[in-house]
């Protein structure tokens, strides 16, 4: 069979499996069983499939259609332009958390910062950000020993592990100093909305009953570690936007 036809067939068994963006997630797995490029495998389109490739490409068809994510099958996933290693132990970065690092850069542009990456699972958005403001002291932390590990992989793979402190503990525990800005992603799925069998790990979706336990815990935890004049940044769930801000109003009455 040749590259073409495997791609085309794939897509279209992921598409009527309902697989979201079926046609990327088919060039991913195929492009991840030859190990090449996106340029190379469109190259190639006309070059036949080896019978153990295309056994291996199939066994990783299956693994998608059984609702295994393709990040945790290839290992990878592209986030704010950079290729992050990721795997069970950690929640996979979503396009939409990219916000919280683009507005982190326009806070902290204009003065070297202290900033914490609260729930850092694979250290997207704390690598990123040490990408960006070469000036500032991160932290990233975790309490997950085993997220901790791959956000240590993801620091070596783009050069900022002596720039980006991990650390384990409950959000702002470990830090001793006032931060300037804190970025969290939190888990803030309500506890009966989370599928039985999703893949991500529960620690890193679970925000409670309400969805906003974690969040809750984190602004709490702020009032006494952010510095004055310091911003903090929540990813929330749909919906969660007005208990939040009614509590961030409640513990930082003159804005923060």
């Amino acid at each position: 069979m040749k590259l073409a036809a495997a791609l085309n067939r794939s897509r279209a068994i992921l598409a009527q499996n309902a697989i979201e963006d079926a046609p990327l997630e088919a060039e991913l797995l195929l492009r991840h069983t030859l190990n090449i490029n996106r340029t190379q495998l469109y190259l190639d389109l006309e070059h036949e499939l080896s019978p153990q490739d295309e056994k291996a490409f199939g066994e990783l068809v299956e693994r998608r259609l059984g609702g295994e994510p393709t990040a945790y099958i290839t290992r990878h996933r592209e986030f704010y332009g950079l290729d992050f290693y990721v795997n069970p132990h950690t929640l996979i970065p979503r396009p939409e958390s990219e916000l919280l690092v683009e507005t982190a850069l326009r806070l902290a542009q204009d003065r070297p910062s202290t900033i914490a990456d609260i729930g850092t699972g694979c250290g997207a958005i704390a690598v990123s950000l040490a990408l960006e403001l070469p000036g500032a002291k991160i932290y990233a932390i975790d309490i997950s020993a085993a997220a901790l590990e791959v956000a240590a992989i993801n620091c070596q793979r783009h050069g900022v592990a002596g720039r980006v402190q991990l650390l384990q503990g409950d959000m702002l525990e470990p830090i001793a100093e006032p931060v300037d800005l804190i970025v969290a992603n939190l888990p803030y799925v309500q506890r009966a909305e989370i599928a039985p069998d999703n893949f991500e790990p529960l620690i890193a979706l679970d925000g409670g009953a309400g969805g906003t336990e974690s969040i809750a815990r984190l602004c709490h935890q702020a009032r006494s570690k952010l510095a004055d004049g310091g911003s903090m940044l929540l990813e929330i769930g749909q919906g969660q936007s007005e208990s939040i801000t009614g509590l961030l109003d409640s513990l930082f009455p003159n804005g923060a």
